[in-house]
């Protein structure tokens, strides 16, 4: 499968679109990593507990997201973005979303 974030796939044509696809996960901060970042914060940079955290849901959205494309028969999901929101106190979501289509080859 093409994924791409642009709008078209070089040497492809858009056959058909099949809907917009998403890939979501909550996740919440558990307490230890907040005590950790919490101290780093006090003397500054990067606070790798929530990087990894983060880089961690950022994949399972997206290969949601694929699945949800594969799941409708698409050869591509064009358009590709990524939002997060925070859902509580303690939770964010993070959410990848994207048009899944069918090509053609370009003549």
């Amino acid at each position: 499968m093409i994924l791409t974030t642009t709008a078209e796939v070089p040497g492809h044509e858009i056959e058909e679109i099949l809907g917009v696809v998403f890939g979501n996960t909550v996740r919440a901060k558990n307490i230890g990593k907040d005590i950790t970042a919490g101290l780093k914060s006090l003397v500054g940079g990067e606070l790798q507990e929530y990087t990894d955290m983060l880089a961690d849901a950022r994949t399972e959205a997206y290969n949601r997201m694929v699945n949800a494309a594969r799941d409708l028969g698409a050869e591509a999901v064009v358009n590709i973005r990524f939002t997060t929101s925070q859902t509580m106190g303690s939770a964010a979501e993070l959410l990848a979303y994207g048009t899944a289509v069918k090509l053609v080859p370009r003549k």
